[in-house]
């Protein structure tokens, strides 16, 4: 047939039939005139078919390609000032909070959501998540404040007016070294001792007296979830103690604290714990603080005090005091201050008090706090001063530099890490701040994934540190796969909003030292909301970590197993075959399923349910064994058909 004919005949152009005609398999030259008569039926015949194939052929090559333009990624630019926190950073990047962290984490950073990275760092990071990332000259100075005002401040001091201050000793280590037991016995208290799980659950800080000189200690929560406390705690100490057990030696939060004073910058003493323990070996201690933290102690010819002690019997605790005391003469920054000027310090904790509203802990980093005093948030007026307390609860008039003490009076909860300046000048010339419901705040907002599981909470806490550090670890947990959304956080105990909040947004209710009364826990039946209350915070963090595992669906993996030809049909009822064979290859065990082979089609599958070598029920049946098996499934097995036998394994997939 002429190749003009056979156009004519598919209603196409004879240059459009050459052209198509090779690419649908058939062999027709380009410049052909005439095609067999045979071919030109069978590409009649196939025509449609043919031409429906190359349309989805060039659609797939086309989708192909705009793939491969979408691979070329954009860079998205962004700019920072010299210091940011990571929270900042992910919202600025529009990338979800915890992706930031996982990036840091594979370069070697362990910084928590609330923790302020530099621009170096960000850059780095910043090539990993397609970010540009450049620097913003413009309020640099004005977006690290809360990292520069004191030291400004202090600079901008006269001299004449600066006068000693006591050091600011942070102690930090592994969760069970015993950091609250030494401050325990520095103090002569028993805190430790009712702490839940015997772990310090809230940040404070205390004073401590020696050789007429005073020491003040920031106490920081044991658990790695408090990483941003811990982290804050080293950035207002003049010198940090990290506490290591004499038997136990360094463990991963040992190095996670180490790396925190490290970035912090401040002198420290090595405080070798628990020698009074069986198993201490404190050699050993200094040589693993040697290996893993390049840390060489100063009876070794390095330059780092390690001081033996033991916090149970007060061994060795005041000839660590001393080396504190020699380390803030030697080693520490200048430690003066100007104690007649208005207040300003750290926000080291912030919780709400159902008698007296909101509540704050301050760390006095330069002049005298008093009775009375207007205090300012970044320039904003947030409450005058009714009263203050000290470590040990009793009433004062004022605090001056590096002491610690609770504030009454505020309008709002401030967060961990804000300054708080005293301005008792012209009014008119300070706003003040809106007043907000320091219990009301929502979570971070993150890129939605509608393909991620999510484990729906709200959070409910005593304390805004234990709310902070209770979020930021379960932003760790998070995975590529199930995430946790805090759809609200509180403070104070359970209240019939958040348990309406929680069914509107099929949550769970997650308390942390806080309490239901028995009209809310009448709601909580009623409307079938789930509640935990927690006092221990790595038990809070287990029990979460457990209901996303829920959440992750296993996957099946097929074992094949062996091949089997039916040489005979014994039996055939509604559902089940009685059947006879030999294994051809690998081998057959019973409860494991089979296909049912004819040829090259699969006809049917089913289940072995029983397995037999002449009369005997066996568990397996290897290569070239003849045997009886009880197939459940459609009946249809013939003899000469071959069973592909296998097995289903479920996979748990872990966090």
């Amino acid at each position: 047939m002429n190749v003009t004919e056979l156009a004519r005949i598919l209603k196409v152009t004879p240059k459009e039939l050459r052209e198509k005609l090779p690419r649908m398999g058939f062999d027709v030259g380009e410049k052909a005139i005439k095609v067999d008569n045979k071919l030109a039926q069978r590409i009649i015949k196939e025509w449609a078919k043919k031409i429906k194939e190359l349309k989805q052929k060039d659609e797939e090559e086309l989708r192909e390609k705009e793939g491969e333009e979408k691979k070329v990624k954009e860079i998205k630019k962004v700019k920072i000032p010299n210091f940011i926190t990571v929270n900042e950073f992910a919202n600025l990047s529009e990338l979800p909070v915890s992706k930031v962290l996982k990036e840091l984490m594979k370069n070697g950073i362990f910084a928590s959501i609330n923790e302020k990275i530099d621009f170096e760092t960000a850059n780095i990071i910043g090539e990993y998540l397609d970010l540009d990332v450049k620097l913003s000259q413009k309020n640099n100075e004005k977006d690290d404040k809360n990292e520069e005002t004191v030291d400004k401040i202090l600079k901008e001091e006269k001299k004449e007016n600066l006068k000693e201050r006591p050091p600011i000793v942070v102690v930090m280590g592994h969760v069970d070294h015993g950091k609250t037991k030494l401050l325990d016995t520095i103090r002569e208290s028993n805190i430790a001792g009712e702490e839940s799980g015997g772990i310090t659950q809230h940040i404070g800080a205390y004073q401590a007296i020696k050789n007429d000189r005073l020491i003040t200690f920031i106490d920081t929560p044991g658990h790695e979830a408090f990483t941003a406390m811990r982290s804050r705690g080293a950035k207002v100490a003049d010198i940090a103690i990290l506490i290591v057990a004499a038997d136990d030696g360094v463990k991963p939060q040992t190095l996670e604290a180490f790396k925190i004073i490290e970035s912090a910058k401040i002198p420290y003493l090595i405080a070798i714990n628990k020698i009074d323990k069986e198993g201490a070996d404190i050699d050993k201690t200094k040589q693993e603080l040697s290996n893993k933290l390049k840390i060489i102690p100063e009876d070794w010819g390095g330059k780092i005090i390690c001081s033996p002690i033991s916090a149970k019997n007060g061994d060795g605790i005041q000839g660590l005091l001393d080396m504190i005391l020699l380390l803030a003469d030697t080693e520490s920054r200048d430690l003066t201050a100007n104690p007649n000027t208005n207040g300003m310090g750290t926000i080291i904790e912030s919780h709400l008090d159902k008698s007296s509203g909101p509540v704050a802990t301050i760390l006095i980093q330069n002049g005298t706090l008093k009775v009375g005093d207007r205090i300012c948030l970044r320039d904003q007026i947030c409450g005058k001063i009714r009263a203050l307390e000290n470590y040990k609860g009793e009433r004062v008039k004022n605090a001056p530099p590096s002491t610690p003490v609770k504030i009454i009076g505020l309008k709002i909860s401030p967060s961990v890490g804000d300054i708080l300046k005293v301005n008792n000048q012209n009014k008119s010339k300070i706003s003040k701040i809106k007043k907000r419901r320091p219990t009301d705040t929502q979570s971070t907002p993150e890129n939605e994934n509608e393909n991620i599981k999510k484990l729906n909470l709200i959070i409910k806490s005593d304390f805004l540190g234990s709310a902070e550090a209770i979020e930021e670890s379960l932003m760790k947990i998070n995975t590529e796969d199930v995430k946790v959304k805090i759809i609200h956080k509180g403070l104070g105990n359970i209240r019939e909003g958040d348990i309406l909040k929680a069914e509107a947004g099929a949550a769970q209710i997650i308390g942390f030292n806080v309490k239901a009364s028995p009209q809310i826990e009448s709601l909580i039946r009623e409307k079938n909301v789930k509640l935990n209350n927690f006092s221990i915070i790595y038990e809070l963090i287990d029990y979460t970590t457990k209901e996303m595992q829920k959440l992750i669906q296993p996957t099946t993996k097929r074992e094949g197993l062996g091949r089997l030809k039916i040489l005979a049909i014994f039996r055939t009822e509604k559902d089940t075959q009685i059947v006879g064979g030999k294994v051809l290859e690998g081998k057959l065990e019973p409860n494991t399923k089979a296909e049912i082979i004819r040829g090259e089609k699969m006809i049917s599958q089913g289940k072995i349910t029983e397995l037999k070598i002449s009369k005997d029920v066996v568990k397996e049946a290897e290569k070239d064994q003849e045997c009886g098996i009880k197939y459940e499934g459609v009946p249809e097995i013939e003899e000469g058909d071959i069973l592909n036998v296998y097995k289903e394994i479920e996979i748990i997939n872990k966090l």
